[in-house]
């Protein structure tokens, strides 16, 4: 929601002043600073976001800014659309640390992975071998604490579905060997070791990849045919496109964490390990 209000913020007060003629442009941090806003919750929008008095906009630090001041207007709209954005500020899981996207491998990675093999196995009624998502589809990182809905939507803001593929191992292995030598992807079910841009070895579910053993991979819909310069339904025998979007999956599944009485939280088991040259 920060991100939202900075965003939305910045294009209002574009627009009100877009009339002159001439700009003076400087950076400057939009922390709430000057009027003491912060993101605001369904109940506290006048404890976080201020008042109007007689038409001028009264900031939670007390400020006073008159009603055709661009702040007030800015102040206006913000205000009024938060009855429409209640339902992103839903507390829909605990996160029991903050934990960050980070490449070759993250707990907060790990467990998005994880999670969408274990989803996908059961979309499709078949065992998963391995996944692979991309890093660049997770957008922002996990909080500590409470976890909103609106958190959950920016981390997966796109339309992929969720995906098997089946594959040979010769293709896995193909695979593998591409992201080796360009970007590591997010990867579950593997172990993998990349020395120099090259994959030195490969184990799937354990054990070494069988060039004619038939792989069911979990993925996104993005990642099939040319996405992230990923490929993953070349040569495949059969790709089953669930149709189910990945948020739609991520927030059931955390919900029910929830219901359940279990919190988000993970560690990264080592499943990646690069030497050499690697800035992933």
């Amino acid at each position: 929601m920060n991100k939202l209000l900075t965003v939305c913020l910045a294009l209002s007060l574009f627009a009100l002043t877009s009339g002159a003629t001439d700009f003076k442009w400087k950076k400057a941090v939009m922390d709430g600073s000057r009027t003491g806003v912060v993101t605001a919750g369904p109940d506290n929008v006048e404890e976080a976001m201020g008042r109007f008095d007689g038409g001028n906009y009264i900031a939670p630090n007390g400020r006073k800014f008159k009603k055709n001041s661009s702040t007030a207007k800015v102040a206006k709209l913000m205000m009024e659309a938060q009855p429409s954005m209640a339902f992103v500020k839903e507390v829909v899981g605990y996160s029991t640390r903050a934990m960050e996207k980070r490449s070759p491998e993250s707990a907060l990675t790990d467990w998005i992975i994880d999670m969408l093999m274990e989803e996908t196995a059961e979309l499709c009624g078949q065992e998963i071998d391995f996944g692979i998502t991309n890093f660049g589809g997770i957008r922002v990182d996990m909080p500590a604490g409470e976890v909103l809905y609106d958190d959950l939507q920016s981390m997966f803001p796109f339309n992929n579905t969720l995906c098997c593929v089946k594959l040979k191992g010769r293709d896995v292995r193909r695979i593998f060997e591409k992201m080796a030598g360009g970007s590591v992807q997010v990867v579950g079910g593997v172990r993998m070791v990349v020395k120099d841009r090259k994959l030195q070895s490969l184990l799937v579910g354990g054990e070494p990849v069988d060039d004619d053993r038939v792989y069911n991979l979990a993925t996104i819909s993005f990642l099939l045919s040319g996405g992230d310069g990923m490929d993953l339904a070349n040569n495949a025998i059969e790709v089953i496109d669930t149709q189910v979007n990945i948020f739609d999956v991520v927030i059931a599944h955390v919900r029910d964490m929830t219901q359940r009485g279990e919190k988000i939280e993970y560690e990264m088991d080592g499943r990646v390990q690069i030497i050499g040259d690697r800035r992933r």
